[in-house]
């Protein structure tokens, strides 16, 4: 697939998608995007910036989520024309899909939505880019049919076919714990997909703190270093 002028997949050179997980302020986003923009040029690697404009599953109603869609696309729009990085944010309705392709070089799906079939009928649609984040209670052999009704609808709208990703961001195990299973990657790419490890997401505790959400975070580099050699893209 096409990604950021670059051929990505199943066996292209890794790249990077990072930056905070909700933006929080311009100058915050601004900042985080430079000091990614020098990594990106040191290492000579595709870096994608990645923040949202909403966080619409938050575990409380009262936790911030975000300056909203017309606030953070126009965020997102000056991260992209001052850094020259690409960016990706989440979308998380059909009506978002348009308005956020118009900005943002990638889409990404919220793991929850992934078995939403107009949803990803939409973002599908719009032609760009699409990472499709694999939900917490699914099989990632499931994936393949969220990829079927992702090329159908892009080939309905006269788009490329192969213009997905995959993301595995870790698998319900009981209440409030993930696990990561490094054959799902390996299972997830026979869909023809490269396929991105979140490798954040992927040692949550979702809701594991009542109102909000923890984490292991101290298993992060072990993870990130365990899909690598799996042969993940990103």
């Amino acid at each position: 697939m096409k990604l950021c002028s670059r051929t990505i997949d199943v066996h292209s050179p890794i790249f990077l998608i990072a930056g905070p997980c909700v933006i929080e302020s311009e100058s915050h986003a601004l900042g985080v995007a430079q000091v990614l923009a020098e990594i990106a040029e040191r290492l000579g690697l595709l870096l994608i910036f990645k923040s949202s404009f909403d966080k619409a599953n938050r575990s409380s109603g009262t936790s911030f989520r975000g300056p909203g869609l017309e606030e953070g696309l126009r965020i997102l729009e000056k991260v992209r024309s001052e850094t020259g990085l690409p960016v990706l944010t989440d979308v998380h309705e059909p009506a978002q899909a348009a308005p956020v392709a118009q900005v943002v070089d990638v889409l990404q799906t919220p793991a929850f939505l992934a078995r939403q079939t107009d949803f990803i009928c939409a973002v599908a649609a719009t032609g760009k880019p699409v990472n499709i984040k694999k939900a917490q209670f699914m099989a990632p052999a499931e994936m393949s049919n969220v990829v079927a009704k992702a090329r159908h609808a892009a080939a309905q709208a006269g788009h490329a076919t192969d213009n997905f990703l995959l993301c595995e961001r870790g698998t319900s195990f009981g209440y409030n714990t993930l696990v990561s299973d490094m054959r799902g990657l390996a299972i997830m790419a026979e869909t023809g997909c490269p396929v991105i490890f979140d490798a954040t997401h992927s040692v949550q505790q979702p809701g594991g703190l009542g109102s909000r959400s923890g984490g292991q975070s101290e298993y992060v580099p072990l993870l990130a270093r365990a899909a690598v050699a799996a042969g993940v893209s990103g």
